[in-house]
C-alpha cells in the first residue's frame, strides 16, 4: 500500500503506527524525523524505522504518506521545513489533539497546497512515552477522527484512512470544530484535573506521607497525569475557548457539590453519584458491545 512512509516524531504515537503498519504489511520503507538524536537512534535499534532521515529533504523525496506525531504547537514548523520539499503525490497528516488550531497552522503555510494535508486525530494512548513505549496494537480497535477539509481530493482522504485501518483503528468524521468541542470535555479536561489533583498533593507539607497511603482508585484516577506535560501544555491552549467552557462547566458542578456537603444534604450528593454511576455503567456497556467479537453462526450446514 505504501512503498515510504515519514514520520516526524517516533515516540509513543508515531511509533505505534509504525509498527502497526510494518506488522500489517503495507509498507516498505518507514524513516523517522525528530528532534532527539537519542529517541531517533533508539527508535532505530528497536526496529520501529528503517532508517533516520539525513534531512527533511531527504526523508521526503518519494515519500507516499508523512504523518506528523509532535505536539501541536510544532505542527506550522514542521510543516514548513517540509513545503519546499512536498511532491505532488505526497499525502501530510497529523494526530494532533486539537484541530482547529492545526487547520489553521496548515492554511497559513501551505497556503494553495493545504489540499495534501489531512488532519487526523487517533483516539488511543498511555502514559508512557518515547520510542520505547510505541506499542504494534496501540489503534486496535480505537477510534481514529479525521477531519477533512473540503480542498482534500477523495483519494488522498482515503489513503489516509487506510493506514489507521490497516493500524487496526476504526475511521470517524467530523469537523475540526465539532471535534475540539467534544474532547475538550472528554480528554482536555480529565487531564487538567488529574494534573491539577497531583499537584495539588505534590505541594502539601505532608505529601509523602499522602502519597505513601494514596492507593489503587487514586492510581486509576490520576494515570493520565504521567503523560507528556509538554504536549498536553500545548493542548490546552490550543483548545483553550472550549477547555475554558468545561473547566467553567465542572466548577459549577463542584460549588454544588460543595454546597450539598457544607449542608449535610446526602439524598443530593447519592442522586449525583448514582447519575454519574449510570452513565458510566450504560458508556463500558456501549463500548464492550462494540468491541465484541461477532457471533458464530453456530447453524448446522
Amino acid at each position: 500500500m505504501f512503498n515510504k512512509v515519514v514520520i516526524f516524531g517516533v515516540g509513543l504515537i508515531g511509533g505505534s503506527f509504525a509498527r502497526a503498519l510494518r506488522h500489517a504489511g503495507v509498507v516498505t520503507t518507514l524513516v523517522g524525523v525528530g528532534r532527539s538524536p537519542q529517541a531517533m537512534a533508539r527508535a532505530l535499534e528497536l526496529g520501529i524505522i528503517d532508517q533516520v532521515a539525513a534531512s527533511v529533504q531527504d526523508a521526503m523525496a518519494g515519500a507516499d504518506l508523512v504523518l506528523i506525531a509532535a505536539p501541536v504547537a510544532q505542527t506550522a514548523t514542521i510543516l514548513a521545513s517540509l513545503l519546499p520539499y512536498l511532491e505532488a503525490g505526497t499525502v501530510v497528516t497529523d494526530a494532533g489533539s486539537t484541530k482547529s488550531d492545526v487547520v489553521a497552522a496548515a492554511r497559513a503555510v501551505m497556503k494553495e497546497r493545504v489540499g495534501q494535508f489531512v488532519p487526523g486525530h487517533p483516539i488511543a494512548g498511555r502514559e508512557t512515552n518515547g520510542p520505547d513505549a510505541a506499542i504494534v496494537d496501540l489503534y486496535h480497535g480505537k477510534k481514529t477522527v479525521l477531519t477533512p477539509l473540503p480542498e482534500n481530493a477523495a483519494g488522498d482522504i482515503d489513503r489516509v484512512a487506510a493506514a489507521w485501518s490497516a493500524c487496526g483503528a476504526i475511521i470517524h468524521r467530523l469537523t475540526p470544530q465539532e471535534h475540539d468541542t467534544v474532547f475538550a470535555s472528554v480528554s482536555h479536561l480529565p487531564h487538567l484535573l488529574a494534573y491539577a489533583l497531583v499537584d495539588d498533593i505534590a505541594r502539601k507539607p505532608h505529601a509523602d506521607l499522602l502519597f505513601q497511603y494514596a492507593a489503587s482508585g487514586f492510581r486509576d484516577f490520576t494515570r493520565i497525569a504521567g503523560s507528556s506535560p509538554e504536549m498536553w501544555r500545548d493542548i490546552s491552549l490550543a483548545n483553550q475557548s472550549a477547555l475554558l467552557g468545561e473547566l467553567d462547566a465542572y466548577l459549577a458542578q463542584l460549588t454544588g457539590l460543595r454546597a450539598m456537603l457544607a449542608n449535610g444534604d446526602g439524598a443530593a450528593i447519592e442522586a449525583v453519584y448514582a447519575n454519574a454511576q449510570r452513565a458510566r455503567c450504560r458508556w463500558i456497556e456501549a463500548i464492550e458491545t462494540a468491541e465484541a467479537p461477532p457471533a458464530q453462526d453456530s447453524s448446522p450446514e
